[in-house]
């Protein structure tokens, strides 16, 4: 494990340099990974192990949209894809990766397979964290590990297949066995990591719905919708009003923040674009503040948590949650943006 200096607070951190793949396979030979679930982190981790030569398994409910998916992924019934009770039976590692409301409610199923010395894999702090709220206390006489790849499994699997890697925090909650943390670091190089920092269950669920929230989601679409109201009001023609709110950012200039950082950036832009951002940015900063401070304390109180679990468990979830993602699908603003995205080069 490497000490890395983070703006002068030191970290530990684990590279694939230091704790290579036939390392992580070693550690891991005599383990069935079984991932519960096969939804938005499943397939991702799941095909990520399979292709890095673990003995991985998927447990998902039959039938369903997502089992049909695992079979299409080349996952064999029978072979390595099961129904969720006889992967439960069969896995050593359970991959608990059902949404945090589907987590609660196969809970006590879950809880039957945990025999001793098996090992409860996250990669979400949710469930532990909000134990009052979900109900989910592990026995004590398991592992329970956390490894959460800073992105969508999406992202996690196209990084693997371009041969990069999407950084990933772990945490150990609970060590019975004593080899927890040789296991989730073995874990989290296998799932496809660039490289993984330390963190706690409880320190990862709050930075995570704070950051969903705020500017990987929530914060970044109002950003997008006032500025482009602001110009259409001003009589922009909407492909103006969206060239300049989200094609340039997120196809120009992001990429050169992921590059070399946001200082970079500002230097590759002209000097105008420059002393305007060296202007603004506070006054954006000093303006948004108040609502992230609100947003963290509704974080760290469980109020955001039982929203979700109040919101996610209802009957009516799918259908309400289309309905909100149809009002920012047909928003011009985004309707605009599925013809520009026609528009760029590799698409023609």
């Amino acid at each position: 494990m490497a000490k890395i200096n983070f703006g002068g607070i030191e970290e530990n951190v684990v590279t694939r340099e230091e704790y290579p793949l036939e390392k992580a396979r070693e550690i891991l030979k005599n383990e069935t990974i079984a991932v519960i679930g096969y939804g938005v982190q499943g397939p991702g981790q799941a095909l990520n192990l399979r292709d890095n030569g673990f003995n991985v398994i998927v447990g998902q409910r039959k039938p369903s949209k997502s089992y049909e998916k695992a079979k299409e992924d080349g996952w064999k019934e029978g072979e390595n894809l099961f129904g969720i009770e006889e992967a439960l039976e069969k896995g050593t590692v359970i991959f608990y990766l059902l949404s945090d409301a589907a987590q609660i409610q196969l809970w006590p199923t879950v809880k039957k397979y945990l025999t001793p010395g098996k090992t409860l894999y996250f990669s979400h702090g949710f469930g532990i964290t909000y134990k009052e709220r979900t109900g989910i206390v592990p026995p004590e006489d398991v592992d329970v590990v956390l490894a959460a790849p800073k992105g969508s499994g999406t992202s996690l699997r196209r990084m693997f297949l371009a041969g990069k890697g999407l950084n990933s925090s772990y945490a150990i909650h609970q060590d019975y066995t004593g080899k927890a943390k040789e296991k989730i670091i073995a874990i989290g190089i296998g799932i496809g990591s660039g490289y993984l920092f330390e963190t706690t269950f409880k320190k990862e669920v709050f930075s995570d719905l704070t950051g969903e929230r705020g500017t990987l989601m929530g914060a970044i679409q109002g950003i997008f919708a006032a500025q482009y109201e602001v110009l259409r009001k001003n009589g922009h023609s909407p492909s103006e009003a969206f060239n300049e709110t989200v094609e340039e950012l997120t196809q120009s200039l992001m990429p050169l923040v992921a590059e070399n950082g946001m200082d970079w950036m500002y230097a590759n832009c002209s000097t105008t674009a420059q002393r305007g951002a060296l202007d603004w940015w506070k006054k954006f900063r000093d303006a948004v503040s108040p609502v992230f401070n609100d947003l963290y304390q509704n974080v760290a109180t469980g109020e955001e948590a039982q929203r979700s679990i109040d919101s996610n468990s209802q009957s009516d979830y799918r259908e309400k949650l289309e309905q909100e993602l149809k009002e920012l699908r047909e928003s011009e603003m985004w309707r605009t943006g599925a013809e520009v995205r026609k528009l760029r080069p590799e698409n023609n």
